[in-house]
């Protein structure tokens, strides 16, 4: 047999290659983030009751926490669970597949160019973000409303409980709705509208992950300059870049959960965006905007920190799989 016969031709990274790369990026993302929002979702919960409680409600997590086992038990801080893993799991799924095909297109760009390093620039890391959410946000949109619904329609009846916006609250006897049943009540009395609600605050909220993701690769682009970088340095840096972009854009995470609860004639969806920040202002003080900001941004770095720790291991894992694959061979006479 000629060498000219049969020689092994690798894939080129722009194809199939680079695709599958993409795809175990996402998958990975997607598992970490359901492994990490599963362990801190009562704090979700109590950050998301937080801010979308009246004033008059306003208490300590501690509080929250023990009213909230007190008339629903353990599982009330798990309300919305089910939901928020298959929100978690889609969201990071589309994310990352974004980012990283971004990030690809920059990388082969800067090949292209002769650039001395391939690494991506902080413009370049700012592109791929706000690109990669804001296909997340238009995509997922709807899962995080009836999240936010379950988790917020999980309130006593009692009088001395501050009501949420919207229909009756539900009796801490009444088993609480599945995510379907949750779905079918919204479109059956607010129509297809009501789950993009909140889509202009969540569109502006891509400043989030912008920021987080941008002070990651940074950093993690000046640690791999020196060494390795570990799950163990992942995790420490992205709950660094996720406790920055959290306390900076917290108001508006605020105002997204009140308009994702909002009803038609309730003030919040008539008065759009600005409006309902100016009129939370007004009645409640800077302080209404930053309802729920302990629990939310220890839930935030915590998350990211795992969901870093636990998406780097597992696509680590995926390339070590891949590489037991034996490589295709294409014949060439």
């Amino acid at each position: 047999m000629s060498k000219a016969e049969i020689k092994p031709i690798e894939a080129p990274a722009t194809s199939v290659a680079q695709q599958g790369d993409n795809i175990a990026h996402a998958l990975a993302g997607a598992g970490g983030g359901l492994l990490s929002m599963t362990l801190t979702y009562p704090l979700i919960t109590l950050s998301t009751r937080a801010q979308i409680e009246s004033k008059r409600a306003q208490s300590s997590t501690y509080d929250a926490a023990r009213r909230i086992v007190q008339r629903e038990g353990l599982s009330g801080l798990f309300s919305g669970l089910e939901s928020a893993l298959f929100g978690i799991s889609v969201t990071n799924f589309v994310y990352y597949y974004w980012y990283e095909w971004t990030r690809a297109f920059f990388e082969r760009a800067a090949i292209r160019s002769s650039r001395a390093s391939k690494k991506l620039t902080t413009i370049e890391s700012m592109i791929a973000g706000a690109i990669a959410g804001s296909a997340t946000v238009l995509i997922t949109n709807p899962i995080w409303v009836i999240n936010t619904r379950m988790t917020a329609r999980s309130q006593s009846s009692s009088p001395n409980e501050a009501s949420l916006p919207g229909p009756n609250t539900v009796s801490s006897t009444k088993k609480p709705s599945s995510t379907l049943s949750t779905l079918l009540s919204l479109l059956r009395t607010e129509g297809p509208s009501a789950l993009f609600a909140g889509v202009l605050p969540a569109l502006v909220l891509v400043i989030n992950p912008i920021l987080q993701y941008t002070i990651f690769e940074q950093l993690k682009n000046i640690l791999e300059k020196r060494r390795r970088v570990t799950p163990r340095d992942s995790f420490l840096l992205g709950a660094l870049g996720k406790l920055l972009a959290t306390s900076i854009t917290y108001p508006y995470i605020t105002i997204k959960s009140r308009m994702h609860v909002a009803q038609p004639g309730g003030g919040e969806v008539e008065v759009g965006m600005m409006g309902a920040l100016r009129k939370a202002v007004r009645e409640e003080g800077w302080g209404g905007l930053y309802k729920g900001i302990g629990p939310k941004v220890t839930q935030s770095v915590i998350t990211a920190a795992f969901l870093f720790a636990f998406k780097d291991a597992l696509y680590e894992a995926s390339v070590q799989m891949r590489r037991r694959v034996p490589p295709v061979k294409l014949t060439v006479k």
